[in-house]
Formats: structure tokens, sequence, C-alpha cells
């Protein structure tokens, strides 16, 4: 029965919500018009509530004028206070209720291929309601010219004020390639010895860089298959036709389950860095939150 009592004092300790919820807007916008519009009721029901939370907590939390509002000094720290428990009330919410929906990701073949697809069943079976679309392409695309929701790309600068950039990667070098293509050799190998196997180039062709600190200068690190894309550059080291340089991150599950092996303990930092993009001027929806989440937590592992 105690219990009971305290539970009941201190619930008529709190404001009604509806009240503190008028409060809140209407702080926001400094407009009972506004803050109306937002709820979907009158601008008299919106003074209503306030008075009636001011009544209750005896004290002004607007100064009225012909000019408008005006928070009172006590008015506004309620109010930044209130602006906190309503966020927080909508976090726990939105954590309740699995996220729907879709989104549209934008990354390179290779990132899409090598890293993104081969993990997106764990994310189905997390979040079965979204629908994921991929857009494979080495092109740059706009935001505002595409109906994107998230981009991966690497880069070597800062990106602009319109756009949030999340770091999931540097620019780790490694070399690989399959363990049949090492006739019986144990890595780790000298440059020497890695310059003197075929060399897969992609576009990036960082080979004469990766073996020029370690070598005597005679050896040759241009020479070699050059095929452009990354990828392409490790189905060809999956099947035993070279060596090739590509970041740790997209060859983690290879190197794992024993597809590839590294050749050395060597790597190069590269000058660019992976990352995850989005439009700052846009609120994120449910899915779009889940899903960059999920990839920052895909990042981490």
């Amino acid at each position: 029965m105690a219990r009971e009592n305290l539970i009941a004092s201190q619930a008529k300790s709190i404001p009604s919500l509806n009240a503190l919820r008028a409060f809140e807007v209407a702080g926001r916008h400094m407009n009972f018009r506004k803050a109306a519009e937002e709820l979907h009721v009158t601008s008299g029901a919106i003074s209503q509530q306030v008075r009636k939370l001011e009544g209750e907590l005896g004290m002004d939390l607007f100064v009225r004028s012909p000019e408008g509002l005006a928070l009172t000094p006590i008015g506004r720290v309620y109010h930044r206070q209130l602006m906190e428990f309503f966020e927080g009330l909508r976090e726990a919410t939105a954590a309740l209720r699995p996220a729907t929906g879709a989104v549209t990701i934008s990354v390179t073949p290779t990132v899409a291929s090598k890293w993104l697809i081969p993990r997106l069943p764990e994310f189905a079976e997390i979040h079965p309601q979204i629908d994921v679309r991929i857009i494979a392409t080495e092109r740059v695309l706009s935001f505002h010219a595409e109906p994107i929701d998230l981009v991966i790309r690497q880069s070597t600068s800062s990106f602009g004020s319109g756009v949030t950039a999340k770091v999931l990667f540097p620019q780790e070098l490694v070399a690989v390639c399959a363990k049949s293509l090492l006739d019986g050799r144990a890595p780790p190998l000298s440059e020497d010895e890695i310059a003197h196997l075929p060399l897969l180039h992609d576009s990036g062709d960082f080979w004469p860089e990766f073996l020029g600190g370690g070598t005597d200068g005679t050896v040759d690190a241009v020479s070699g298959v050059r095929l452009g894309a990354t990828g392409l550059c490790l189905d060809a080291a999956l099947a035993g036709q070279g060596v090739a340089l590509a970041s740790r991150f997209l060859v983690e599950r290879e190197l794992s389950d024993g597809r590839l092996v590294l050749v050395t303990t060597m790597t190069m930092q590269g000058p660019e860095t992976f990352y995850l993009l989005r439009r700052r001027d846009v609120t994120v929806n449910a899915a779009t939150e889940a899903f960059q989440n999920w990839l920052q937590q895909q990042a981490l592992r």
C-alpha cells in the first residue's frame, strides 16, 4: 500500500503529457500557430495547454508581448530539459519498433562484391523488413540528383559541409595470392621474391612503391597483368594467376578461409580513406539509420 501511495503521489507531481508536449513544441517554434500546425490542433488549444502547465507549475514559462513569444529564464531551462526528455522518448520508442522500408547505397563494384554483398545475409537476418538496394558503380553520384541514401567511397580529402562523412577503413594495402602460386614456398617472401612472381596491377598501381623500399633496385615492379579494377585483380589472384595488392578489409574473408594468403607481412598505407557518406540536410529514416549503424559495426570487426 505504501508503494502504491508513493507511485500515486509521484504521478500527481508530473504535469500533463499533452501540456508538456505543447510547451516543448511552442518553445521550439516560438509561435503558437506553428506549434498547432505541427501537432494538428488549434492555436487556442496550444495556448490553453501552456497556460494549464504554467498554472500547475505556479510560474510563467513564456513572456507574451505584441512582438511575439519569448521564454522566461526558468522557461528556457525547463524547455531544454524537456527537449532532451522527448528526444530520449523518441529514441527509446524507435528502438522497440523494427525498422522497415528500403535503403539505397552506392558503392564501387569491388567494395560491393568483395565486402558488402557477402555480409548482407547477416543484415537480412537482423532486419528482414528492410530492403537493401545496391548501386555498384565507379561513377561519382550526387545525393541531389540520384535516389540514394548512403555512399561508400574512398578519398584523399574531406567532403563538403552538406555531407556527413564517417571513416570506415584506412587504405592498408596487403599483398595476397593463392597458396598454389607459391609452389610450396612458405611466406613471408622477400620483396625480390615477390617481384619475380606474376604481379596483378589495378588502376592505382602501388606495386612500384610497395616493392621499391626493400629491393636493390634491380627488380621489375612494373611488369605483369593490368586488369584495372581491384576486384578483377582479386579474382585473378584467387584463380592462381598472380599476386594482387588490395586493402586488407577487402580480403579478410579470403584470408581467414585460406583461399588467399599474405605473401609478406609488409603492408603499405595508401593515400586514401574509405568513408560512409550521407546528406547532412535530410532526416535519416529508420531503415537508413539501421543500415548505417550495421555498416559501422561491420567495419569495426
